[in-house]
C-alpha cells in the first residue's frame, strides 16, 4: 500500500518528537503492508516554519535509517499546505521541491479546516486546476460543516479535487460523526484515497489495513484497493487521476 498523507518526519511539526518514534511508526507501517509513504508536514499554517532543505534532509535521513534497519519502506517528500490565497501564486508551487506531493508539480495536499469551509475553497480549487495542479482535500470527513451536509463534497469533486479520507475516521476511532460521514462518501464514490494522516506510534499510527477491510465490505475489493494502491501510485508519480463524476450508488440521506 501507499500512504500519501503522513507526519512521519521527526521534530518538524506535530508529528514524532524523536527519531526513535519516527522509526517505530515506520515499523508499524511496514507491518501493516505499507511500502511507500509521502511525508507531509504542515506548511504555512502559522504554527510551523519549515525550510525546503530541512524537509529534503529529513527525508534522506529517514530513508538511510530505514535501509540500515532493513525496513522495506521508502519515504518521499511533500507537504500539507495551508489553504490560502498565496497558493494562487503558482510559481511557488512550480519551483518548490516539496510543496507538491513528491515534488511532482502536480498534486497539492491542501490542509482543510475541521470546523469551517473557507469561502475561497471553490475558487482555489478552480484556479489551481486551471493552472495545471490537482488539489487533494484531506480529512474532509472530520469537518463539522461537511458532517452536517456531506453533499457539499460533490461540488469539490465536480471542480476536480481529489478527496482523501483518514483511515481512523472509517474505523470509528475519531468518533461517530466522522465515521458516518466517511462511510457516506465511500458509498457515494466520492473517495479516491484513504490515508493515515499518521502523527505518532500510539494514538495516530500509520495503519491502513483496518480501514481497507471495512471499505472492501462496503464497496468491494477492487474499488477499495484503488484507494490505497492504484490512485496513490498515480498521485506519487504525478499521473492524471480519473475523476468520479458519476456516483455508482444511490445517495443515502445522512
Amino acid at each position: 500500500m501507499i500512504d500519501i498523507h503522513t507526519h512521519i518526519l521527526p521534530m518538524v511539526d506535530d508529528g514524532p518528537a524523536t527519531v526513535e518514534d519516527a522509526i517505530e511508526m515506520c515499523k508499524i507501517a511496514v507491518n501493516d503492508g505499507i511500502k511507500k509513504m509521502i511525508a507531509t508536514p504542515h506548511v504555512g499554517n502559522g504554527l510551523y516554519t519549515i525550510d525546503a532543505s530541512v524537509i529534503q534532509e529529513k527525508v534522506r535521513m529517514m530513508n538511510r535509517l530505514l535501509s540500515q534497519e532493513g525496513l522495506d519502506l521508502v519515504i518521499f517528500p511533500g507537504a500539507e499546505v495551508h489553504m490560502n490565497d498565496q497558493l494562487l501564486n503558482t510559481e511557488i508551487l512550480k519551483t518548490s521541491d516539496f510543496l507538491t506531493l513528491n515534488g511532482n508539480k502536480k498534486y497539492v495536499l491542501l490542509e482543510f479546516s475541521f470546523h469551517l469551509i473557507p469561502p475561497e475553497t471553490e475558487r482555489i480549487i478552480f484556479l489551481l486546476k486551471s493552472r495545471g495542479f490537482i488539489p487533494v482535500l484531506p480529512h474532509i470527513e472530520r469537518n463539522s460543516r461537511v458532517q452536517k451536509n456531506p453533499t457539499i463534497v460533490e461540488r469539490f469533486v465536480e471542480l476536480g479535487a481529489i478527496i482523501q479520507v483518514t483511515a481512523q475516521s472509517i474505523t470509528g476511532d475519531f468518533g461517530r460523526a466522522p465515521k458516518k460521514c466517511a462511510h457516506w462518501m465511500l458509498y457515494n464514490n466520492l473517495v479516491q484515497v484513504i490515508a493515515s494522516d499518521a502523527h505518532s506510534p500510539a494514538g495516530r499510527p500509520p495503519i491502513l489495513s483496518r480501514a481497507v477491510k471495512i471499505a472492501i465490505d462496503m464497496i468491494g475489493e477492487e474499488s477499495a484497493m484503488k484507494t490505497v494502491w492504484d490512485y496513490p501510485k498515480m498521485i506519487l508519480e504525478g499521473m492524471p487521476l480519473e475523476q468520479c463524476k458519476k456516483f455508482w450508488k444511490k445517495k443515502e440521506v445522512i
